[in-house]
């Protein structure tokens, strides 16, 4: 019986969180099918966690620190190649985010960070975590995250005015 309501709960959290998963891992690795296989990853390292997890509470955190992690960690062992995308697909970010063409500019000025750059600014912008929150989901300091936070946002700035005066100006 217990293992019954274990797994409805799981499957009511995956259910429910799946799309917010989806569109953060589609904000790192830029690639929809990429997204949907870091998604399954998560939830299937989730499960294997799910009664520690469950018992602990905020399981949202942890879900996205296994997501951000498991992205770094592909990275480093090279199993995705990245390519910028041309368009965004709908949905991605909130209609509060500015125009369409601000978050294509913003989504395509993203793929071109680092991935830990990128990871960082997921985190702390668009999840909107704290900064201690974003250095124990990467595992780095403090100091790691806020020095990685203002040069990837000083990077996200010029790689954003160098597309804005390819197109024509502003």
């Amino acid at each position: 019986m217990k293992e019954a309501v274990r797994e409805r709960e799981f499957r009511e959290f995956a259910e429910q969180r799946q799309t917010q998963l989806r569109r953060g891992a589609y904000l790192l690795c830029g690639d929809w099918h990429q997204a949907q296989d870091l998604t399954q990853t998560t939830l299937m390292k989730l499960y294997a966690a799910w009664g520690r997890v469950s018992r602990d509470g905020n399981v949202d955190a942890y879900a996205r620190t296994i997501l951000t992690r498991t992205f770094i960690d592909q990275q480093r062992r090279g199993g995705w190649r990245e390519e910028p995308v041309g368009e965004v697909p709908d949905g991605l970010a909130p209609d509060s985010a500015g125009t369409p063409e601000l978050r294509m500019v913003m989504q395509a000025a993203l793929l071109e960070l680092p991935p830990r750059y990128r990871a960082v600014l997921v985190l702390r912008f668009w999840e909107d975590w704290t900064v201690e929150q974003t250095a124990h989901a990467l595992r780095v300091s403090t100091g790691t995250v806020k020095s990685q936070s203002a040069r990837g946002l000083a990077r996200l700035r010029r790689i954003v005015e160098a597309m804005a005066g390819a197109g024509g100006g502003r």
